[in-house]
C-alpha cells in the first residue's frame, strides 16, 4: 500500500446510548443526541459532538438481535482504504476474517473485519465531505479526540507485519514492559499513532483500545467513578509528562483516557 492508512472514525457500540451520553459527557465533554437517526437497516446511530462543533465519532445502539449474535459493548476504529472490496480480499488471504461484508452506506463503503489474531476493525472508503479535508477524529494533542490507538494482541510480531503490509504503517521504537514484553510504537508517516503490546490480564482476546483526550486526568478519573464507570488502571505518567488511565464505561466498553494533570 503506497499511502499509509489513517483512523478516520471511531464508533462506540453500546446497549444504552443514553447512558453512554451521560458518561462521556461528564468525562470527556462530548454531546451525544438523545435520539438516533434510523439508518437504512433500521440501526439507531448517533453522532458524537465535540465542543468545537466537530464530530468525534458515532454511537451504534446494539439491539437484541445484535446482542444475541454475540455483539458486545466495544469501541471500534475505521481505517481508510482506497478500495474496500480489494482490502477485504487481501485481509482474508492473509488470515483475517470478515465480520460484516462490504456494503454501501450514505457516507461511503464499509466492511467489518478482524486481523489474523482476531482484533476487529472497519475498513472504509468514505465519500469526501463538501469542501474536502481529512478526518480530524484523531489527534496526538487535542482533548475530545482519540489521541492514541493501542493494539493488545496474542502475536505482536505477526500483527505488526500485518498492519505494515496492509495499511502502510511503520514500526520504530519500543518500551520495555518486563515481564510482559515490549510496547512497540506505530507510525503513520512521521506521526506516532499508537502501539502494539502483548495480551495481558484484562484483555481476554485481541482488541484495539483507544485513548480519548481529556482536559485534566484527575477530573476525568473522578468523573469516571462518579458516573458509573470502573477504573481498571490508575493514571500513570507517560513520556512527555501527561497521564494515561484505563477504564470500563457503565455499559461495559473498555476505554482509555489521556491528558495533563492540573
Amino acid at each position: 500500500m503506497a499511502d499509509a492508512s489513517n483512523f478516520i472514525w471511531y464508533e462506540l457500540m453500546t446497549g444504552d446510548p443514553a447512558g453512554a451520553a451521560r458518561f462521556y459527557g461528564a468525562v470527556v465533554g462530548w454531546t451525544i443526541a438523545d435520539t438516533g437517526e434510523q439508518t437504512a437497516g433500521g440501526v439507531d446511530y448517533r453522532m458524537i459532538g465535540r465542543s468545537d462543533g466537530g464530530n468525534a465519532g458515532g454511537v451504534l445502539a446494539l439491539n437484541a438481535e445484535m446482542i444475541a449474535g454475540g455483539a458486545r459493548p466495544i469501541w471500534i476504529g475505521y481505517l481508510h482504504v482506497a478500495d474496500v472490496d480489494a482490502a477485504v480480499e487481501a485481509i482474508k488471504a492473509d488470515g483475517g476474517a470478515v465480520q460484516m461484508p462490504a456494503m454501501d452506506i450514505p457516507v461511503g463503503r464499509i466492511a467489518m473485519v478482524t486481523d489474523p489474531q482476531g482484533a476487529p476493525f472497519y475498513v472504509m472508503d468514505p465519500i469526501p465531505p463538501e469542501g474536502g479535508g481529512e478526518s480530524d477524529v484523531f489527534s496526538v494533542t487535542e482533548a475530545q479526540r482519540v489521541r492514541w490507538n493501542e493494539l493488545a494482541t496474542s502475536d505482536p510480531e505477526a500483527a505488526i507485519a500485518f498492519y505494515k503490509k496492509h495499511f502502510g504503517w511503520g514500526q520504530e521504537g519500543e518500551m520495555d514492559m518486563s515481564p510482559l514484553g515490549a510496547y512497540r510504537f506505530l507510525q503513520r508517516g512521521e506521526v506516532m499513532i499508537g502501539a502494539v503490546m502483548p495480551l495481558m490480564e484484562g484483555y481476554p482476546v485481541p482488541v484495539w483500545n483507544f485513548y480519548i483526550g481529556v482536559d485534566d486526568i484527575d477530573r476525568a478519573r473522578d468523573a469516571v467513578t462518579a458516573n458509573g464507570g470502573t477504573i481498571t488502571s490508575e493514571p500513570m505518567e507517560i513520556p512527555g509528562g501527561e497521564y494515561a488511565m484505563n477504564a470500563i464505561d457503565p455499559q461495559g466498553a473498555p476505554v482509555g483516557f489521556v491528558g495533563p494533570r492540573k
